[in-house]
């Protein structure tokens, strides 16, 4: 099967665990910037950096929207507590900080605490 215009363009995944990732991403530099913003990074970190990456990747021709975003997280991870629970992951913002980790730029807005971020 043909590959698409943005398939070519875009950089692939060179993890496995991580499919969705952008090309350059590394999970041990994201592992340093997690130890650099005083993260213990676990299994639940990666699950959400994997969910962001994944979302990105589904909407790379769109502009993310912030709140399209959060509530897209919240409606994934409602069975473990939704938004608090990604709080509790990432003090510093769910989307700010998780899309550092996951190597993403944040959209635009994430800076407001509603949309995810005290940062």
């Amino acid at each position: 099967m043909a590959e698409t215009m943005s398939e070519i363009m875009r950089p692939r995944a060179t993890d496995p665990d991580f499919p969705h990732a952008p090309g350059e991403w590394k999970q041990s530099n994201a592992a340093a910037v997690a130890a650099n913003e005083g993260l213990s990074i676990g299994d639940d970190h990666w699950e959400t950096v994997r969910a962001l990456q994944e979302y990105y990747s589904r909407h790379e021709r769109q502009e993310i929207n912030a709140r399209e975003l959060l509530d897209a997280l919240e409606e994934k991870f409602h069975e473990k507590g939704g938004i608090k629970y990604l709080y509790t992951q990432f003090p510093g913002g769910p989307i700010a900080q998780g899309c550092r980790l996951a190597g993403l730029e944040p959209p635009a807005g994430s800076a407001d605490p509603g949309f995810g971020s005290v940062r």
